[in-house]
């Protein structure tokens, strides 16, 4: 619940900045590119940019603290994002 609250203050934060320092237009920019950076982030984290074989093997080496802290890392940075995007969709529909 905390990284869903604060993917909401990056997503007020990045609405306010876009509409004081540049135009209301940049408010899907900003805040949609807050959560790509954590969309790719937990594309990193995961391992989903990796072959298959690498994958297999990082997995096979890992241990279950490990793997429970990297999925714990990818769905909290998940979580960061929703919000970001939530509101990068909602302005992009109230601008066009």
């Amino acid at each position: 619940m905390k990284y869903l609250l604060l993917g909401t203050l990056l997503a007020l934060v990045g609405m306010l900045a876009s509409i004081v320092i540049w135009d209301i237009e940049m408010v899907t920019t900003i805040t949609g590119g807050i959560g790509l950076f954590f969309i790719v982030i937990s594309f990193i984290i995961s391992g989903a940019f990796v072959s298959g074989d690498r994958m297999r093997a990082n997995l096979a080496t890992e241990s279950v603290e490990g793997s429970k802290q990297r999925n714990d890392t990818v769905l909290h940075s998940v979580l960061i994002a929703i919000p970001n995007f939530a509101v990068a969709i909602l302005f992009y529909f109230l601008l066009n």
